[in-house]
């Protein structure tokens, strides 16, 4: 009789230590009683009534989640392979264990469809040069959505946008052409600038004849200087006249 009563206590001792639960910082426990929600409890001791009620941890931090290689078509037909990285968390224990069976899981999935429903509405360059406009229309669509799971998703990052080598090779010919087509229309302005100024310098000489002749003792004084040779070079008579005019003047 004395060891019944032995074994009796220790259950009731085994019974009321499992009754006690400590819970991080992090946590929080989603109480049950008898199969229906009561509350949520946590951080610290909690004590959970065996038999009666039953708990549920749910993780409060953030998780980063790895979106798997998302094969899509882009509003200009180009197949590219994407892959991204989701950020969330548990911001209401429970919606998101009561609404959802599995948040993690649902969230996931849902992330991997959302994101290749958005990404197939742009184009490839978009997809390419505006990175952070699709992370936020994509971060947008999925906060809203898991709202109702107690979900709060923070950010989402494009990480990788593959493509297949002969679209490869048609971007880099397409850089190239653009490449070329701005080489040619700095060139030609330059070009454009030029005729203006030379345009310029004609009336302002055609203006004053002395100019035009000193210009041209000038550039004979340029030559003479560039080489130890003698050059033979016409000297018009206009060029005598004229000079005799201005050393007249003086």
């Amino acid at each position: 009789m004395q060891s019944f009563f032995i074994i009796l206590a220790v259950i009731v001792l085994v019974i009321v230590i499992s009754a006690f639960r400590i819970l991080r910082e992090y946590e929080r426990g989603v109480i049950f009683l008898l199969g229906r929600f009561h509350k949520v409890k946590g951080p610290g001791l909690i004590i959970v009534i065996p038999f009666f009620q039953q708990m549920v941890k749910a993780d409060l931090r953030t998780v980063v989640w790895d979106i798997p290689t998302q094969d899509l078509i882009t509003r200009d037909n180009v197949s590219v392979k994407v892959n991204a990285v989701l950020y969330f968390r548990v911001v209401d224990a429970q919606k998101a264990i009561i609404n959802v069976e599995d948040f993690m899981e649902a969230t996931g999935q849902l992330a991997q469809t959302t994101l290749r429903s958005v990404l197939g509405q742009h184009e490839l360059d978009e997809l390419l040069a505006e990175r952070e406009r699709l992370n936020a229309d994509v971060q947008d669509i999925l906060d809203a959505q898991t709202d109702g799971w107690g979900i709060k998703v923070s950010n989402v990052e494009i990480k990788h946008v593959d493509l297949d080598e002969s679209m490869i090779r048609a971007i880099a010919k397409q850089a190239e052409a653009e490449r070329v087509r701005r080489a040619k229309v700095i060139h030609a302005s330059g070009e454009f600038e030029a005729s203006r100024k030379l345009v310029e310098a004609a009336a302002q000489l055609a203006e004053q004849p002395e100019s035009m002749q000193l210009r041209y003792l000038q550039t004979l004084t340029e030559i003479a200087g560039e080489k130890n040779s003698t050059i033979v070079f016409p000297l018009p008579v206009d060029v005598l006249k004229d000079f005799s005019r201005m050393l007249g003047k003086e």
